[in-house]
């Protein structure tokens, strides 16, 4: 059961975050995700078959449930200000997970503060919001990493001197290598920082 709610938890999380870049780049004047239908909370129009089911299926039993949606599209062309609106896309999808968590985590801090903890409704009600807030951080940090294809990677080269393009696709091109290299090795020492987040946030220990 827990496992299915994490899953759950997952796949809205990813879904409300590739949403967030598809929002923000409709406001900046690039219609595509708009056109194609791709801003809506409707799992059918984001799950990836792989990213959304096998991965975090699989992941679950390693003790940790990670995934993806399909990305919102977007055309950089289109937008008034290239540079500072891949900026603002990019930025865009962490900033609604970490929204998500201090939401949920505040609201942890209410319900510890004006109920008891110890009734099972309570606890309950905790355990699923705490899932909740772990998963958004999660997907937070984790995108923050400025390596491709991740948002962190666009934050840092739409930031960089246009002499960079070249480099930034020579570097895109090997996306997947990074991703891989982030979950074996990387993120053993990134991810010390969730429980802490969590903490703060929530005043709970994760």
């Amino acid at each position: 059961m827990l496992t299915f709610l994490s899953i759950v938890i997952l796949i809205f999380s990813v879904i409300i975050h590739e949403v967030s870049h598809g929002y923000m780049a409709d406001y900046l004047g690039d219609p595509t995700a708009r056109l194609q239908g791709r801003l809506t909370l409707n799992p059918l129009k984001h799950i990836d078959p792989v990213g959304s089911i096998l991965v975090p299926l699989i992941t679950s039993f390693a003790g940790f449930t990670f995934g993806w949606a399909k990305p919102v599209p977007f055309n950089p062309y289109n937008l008034k200000n290239r540079r500072s609106g891949e900026f603002l896309i990019a930025l865009a999808g962490p900033l609604s997970n970490i929204s998500i968590a201090l939401i949920f985590g505040l609201l942890i801090r209410f319900v510890a503060a004006n109920y008891d903890i110890y009734s099972s409704t309570v606890n309950s009600f905790i355990q699923v919001t705490s899932y909740i807030v772990v998963i958004n951080i999660v997907l937070a940090v984790f995108n923050l990493v400025p390596l491709p294809p991740l948002d962190g990677s666009k934050l840092l080269f739409s930031i960089l001197p246009e002499k960079h393009v070249r480099l930034r696709h020579i570097i895109e091109a090997y996306g997947p290598i990074w991703i891989l290299l982030i979950v074996l090795f990387l993120w053993q020492i990134i991810s010390p920082v969730i429980p802490w987040i969590f903490s703060l946030i929530t005043r709970m220990q994760a």
